[in-house]
């Protein structure tokens, strides 16, 4: 290690880089761990960056994935440049560059896998308060990183996927050089991200890379995976470009910005949950996550997963009408979503009148059903078929509510970041709340226990009640609201309401 004033240098595998502390961190932004995947390395798996030489700064974040904008990407500030070629980068955050072993906490940012970027959260507070290492990762989004064509030799299936491996792998070869432990590993995302967490417990090429989970609002949904529904994304776009179906180089060609285009589009329910993201193949993701868990395949991983009550409610935010919904829209929505699901017509009424009991309006009716369909009940099954093969599995459910406009968006999706990562500001930024004793004191609990977890795959500490493990006869579950409670089985009845549909 030197240290020339503020300047930080490391020495790692592909060469020297230039970091930089502040305040009690040290700093590392931008750093390549895979090269550029353009030309003929499009589509393909990541392959190893090049060595360089002298002394790469990583000092400023790097250009995030190719990606069309998001009004939820927005709320984490400005927008980001992009750049295909200099996407595939991670950040660190970290105390000391000693032989301090500390856990390392690995994030992976959520944005549907076709939005979002590891530098919307800054991951210092957190690696500050814990005295934890802190990665975020970019990763291949939209059809540059999910693009499924099983015909072709020449791509691959979960590009995306493999990039995280591929830091994952940087990780362990480089991680001790930061204070890091490699052996103690948490990966942790939330929406897409946790979808993609889930998919890495799944994955033959991430074992002994990740030691503990934390998925958040994400996790492997029944009905995704879904390599039919990935053949029927690849045919619509070649459609749409105007391009053979094979002709594999003319896609190599397109400049990557006619990909977003195509895309924005298809951040939708249809025949699962997420149209363009990973799907089973048989050389990268052989097994549907829930059923490789369920044989055994992550047994060795400590899990801590979990939920926000009113996750669907972040989606009106920008369809205020959408709040004035009438019985009738409600039943027309409730029977989309059962025929998804393959039921009987005749299941959407009884769906409803289970919902109807703790449940006020036709809004309140079907975000608790779109959040339940797409959230909590495949964080639940997830939960339910790890226990029974490690000891460490919890449950979480967060349900403090934004106040934003009287309080009526509720515990909505992604309302949890703030607290985990400690970015409370001065005032209310978008949907993240500022800092008030209440949001700090739930903050710095939440913070613990996602810490704890870390260091030794148990969330417990001295300042939460006493989480059990989860089981399926009780399913013990800790509530995060303004006042901290244990719960066994919470809206047990709308749960029951999914047996033998997800």
């Amino acid at each position: 290690m030197i240290i020339i004033e503020n300047n930080v240098i490391v020495e790692t595998t592909h060469g020297k880089v230039r970091g930089y502390s502040r305040r009690g961190i040290i700093k590392f932004k931008g750093i390549p761990y895979a090269a550029p995947p353009i030309g003929n390395l499009r589509f393909k798996p990541p392959t190893p960056v090049e060595p360089w030489s002298g002394i790469l700064d990583a000092i400023k974040y790097s250009p995030v994935s190719i990606q069309p904008a998001s009004p939820l990407e927005a709320q984490f500030g400005e927008p980001m440049p992009q750049s295909e070629a200099d996407c595939l980068t991670l950040n660190i955050w970290t105390q000391g560059l000693d032989n301090g072993k500390r856990p390392v906490m690995f994030w992976i940012h959520g944005g549907g896998f076709i939005t979002g970027n590891g530098a919307s959260l800054d991951g210092a507070r957190l690696a500050l308060r814990g005295d934890v290492v802190v990665v975020n990762i970019n990763y291949r989004l939209g059809y540059l990183g999910f693009l499924y064509m099983p015909d072709e030799k020449d791509a691959t299936a979960n590009a995306g996927l493999l990039d995280m491996i591929a830091a994952l792998k940087w990780v362990k070869d480089n991680i001790s050089k930061y204070g890091g432990n490699p052996d103690n590993v948490t990966i942790f995302g939330e929406s897409a991200g946790g979808f993609a967490v889930a998919s890495l417990l799944a994955m033959p090429a991430a074992k002994r890379l990740l030691h503990r989970a934390i998925p958040h609002s994400g996790s492997a949904h029944k009905l995704s995976f879904n390599p039919i529904v990935g053949i029927r994304v690849y045919e619509e776009l070649i459609q749409k470009l105007g391009i053979e179906k094979g002709d594999i180089e003319a896609l190599r060609k397109l400049p990557a910005e006619k990909f977003i285009v195509p895309q924005e589009n298809t951040l939708r329910i249809q025949e699962g949950v997420l149209r363009v993201g990973p799907v089973v193949d048989e050389k990268t993701l052989p097994e549907h996550p829930l059923e490789a868990v369920r044989n055994g395949f992550a047994k060795d991983i400590d899990l801590f997963i979990g939920s926000n009550l009113d996750e669907n409610k972040l989606w009106l935010m920008w369809t205020p009408k959408a709040f004035d919904l009438t019985e009738e829209r409600l039943e027309k929505n409730v029977k989309t979503i059962m025929k998804i699901a393959r039921q009987e017509e005749g299941k959407s009424k009884e769906m409803i009148d289970t919902y109807r009991q703790l449940r006020k309006t036709p809004r309140d009716i079907l975000d608790a059903i779109l959040t339940d369909y797409m959230f909590r009940i495949p964080s639940v099954r997830l939960a339910e078929v790890q226990s029974k093969h490690q000891p460490n599995t919890f449950m979480y459910l967060f349900t403090w509510k934004s106040p934003i406009q009287g309080g009526k968006f509720g515990a909505m999706h992604a309302l949890e970041l703030p607290f985990v990562f400690g970015l409370l500001g001065d005032k209310d930024i978008g949907i993240f709340p500022g800092r008030t004793e209440e949001t700090q004191k739930l903050s710095e609990k939440m913070m613990d226990a996602w810490i704890s977890f870390a260091r030794s795959g148990d969330p417990n500490h001295e300042n939460i009640p006493k989480l059990p493990p989860y089981e399926i006869e009780k399913r013990a579950t800790i509530i995060f609201d303004k006042e901290i409670t244990i719960e066994q089985d919470p809206y047990g009845n709308e749960r029951m309401a999914w047996e033998y549909i997800l």
